[in-house]
């Protein structure tokens, strides 16, 4: 009942190395020279047309198969391919291999054929961090270590978040001044609340001061953003998860059913997940800690609703991944687990709220320093800007 539609694709390799897939629309094709494997590839297992003299041409095509009551059917597709075959010396030779088996990348890496691109690692950056970094310290855990699959899971989301910490270490420092600095956010909001300007400078001058610019904690959540899709594709395309179970899921590379609905809801399907539940909880628990907590005071004019991104988040979780690898669910929920935890630590026993307090009166009371080129070009423009809202009510009145 798995969907495995999304991974049911014809990949092939032409010209010079060069690949390229059908991809997992309803219908598509492709139309390439010098073609050297063609792989019909579904969720865990292909088939793999291999020939030691590159076909001509080759016009691939995929389409899905309709059932019987004329709806998509989702699990299902028809391959087609037209090889066009060239003489050579007057007859056809062609030496040509079949491979049937698991869409495992130990086993097509081997074959040093260029068929660990059958595997769907994902594309550039993503490749790279799943090829050199997730498939070998997942390899370490499971079959150097022996390590249940389930539990290597887990001890992969710490090795990465132990791996990631410098990078995020600045993002929960930002955050845990932020809530520090919410009483007197507050009061700049109450003070300025007929002059959004003036709200604004005032309220990134205190986060200055703090040390606590949304922008530097910002900034290394987008960093982590590859491996976060990274780990996207390497958890429903693990071949060794196939079948492994952990707690209540049955097998970790599929959905972890735990009630069966008797109806389709469209985007979520016709089970529960659980793992997808937790992982939902712990975000919106996070987004709390974090979004929350600064949202109503320090939302600005022309910025995105905080309050509908801190809901949208989990929904998005619950619903999207409830029929994705649980695996992938189980990763996220442990990951946001220990972020929770991590910010926790640095809330009570990190940052004291008397030093941030502090530093802040003595940036008040110390010379201004002179900016530099930008900080002076922005505060030009954010006066000027200021000048002319003024102007504008003037002109009203």
């Amino acid at each position: 009942q798995y969907n495995g539609s999304r991974y049911t694709e014809i990949k092939f390799e032409y010209g010079d190395g060069s690949d390229d897939y059908t991809g997992q629309g309803a219908e598509a094709d492709e139309e390439e020279d010098k073609v050297s494997y063609i792989a019909y590839k579904q969720h865990f297992f292909t088939s793999i047309l291999l020939t030691d003299t590159p076909f001509k041409k080759a016009k691939l095509i995929s389409e899905n198969i309709a059932s019987q009551d004329d709806e998509q059917d989702t699990y299902t597709k028809k391959f087609n391919s037209q090889i066009e075959l060239e003489y050579t010396g007057g007859e056809l030779a062609y030496n040509m291999d079949w491979y049937f088996g698991p869409t495992d990348y130990d086993i097509l890496v081997g074959y040093e054929r260029n068929l660990d691109e059958v595997v769907d690692l994902g594309w550039g950056i993503f490749g790279w961090i799943n090829e050199f970094v997730i498939r070998p310290l997942f390899s370490l855990l499971t079959k150097n270590a022996g390590i249940p699959y389930g539990i290597a899971i887990i001890l992969l989301t710490i090795c990465v978040r132990i791996i990631l910490s410098p990078v995020l270490y600045k993002s929960y420092m930002t955050q845990a001044k932020m809530k520090i600095l919410r009483p007197e956010l507050n009061r700049i909001a109450e003070k300025y609340k007929d002059n959004a300007m003036k709200k604004q400078q005032e309220t990134m001058r205190i986060q200055s001061e703090a040390g606590a610019s949304p922008l530097s904690g910002c900034l290394p959540g987008l960093l982590q953003m590859p491996v976060f899709f990274a780990l996207f594709k390497f958890f429903p395309t693990a071949f060794d998860l196939r079948q492994k179970s952990f707690l209540w899921a049955d097998d970790l590379s599929s959905y972890d059913e735990i009630f069966k609905l008797p109806f389709n809801i469209p985007f979520y399907g016709d089970h529960v997940s659980l793992f997808p539940i937790l992982a939902s909880i712990a975000i919106f628990f996070y987004m709390q800690m974090t979004t929350g907590q600064t949202m109503q005071n320090t939302q600005q004019p022309g910025m995105p609703n905080m309050k509908f991104i801190m809901y949208l988040s989990p929904l998005f979780m619950l619903v999207f991944f409830n029929n994705y690898a649980s695996g992938l669910s189980l990763y996220y929920f442990v990951s946001n687990l220990i972020t929770i935890g991590i910010m926790l630590v640095i809330k009570n026993f990190v940052i004291k709220e008397d030093k941030v307090l502090a530093k802040i009166e003595k940036a008040k009371a110390a010379p201004k320093k002179k900016k530099g080129r930008f900080a002076s070009k922005m505060s030009e423009i954010m006066e000027q800007a200021q000048a002319q809202q003024e102007e504008q009510k003037k002109g009203k009145k």
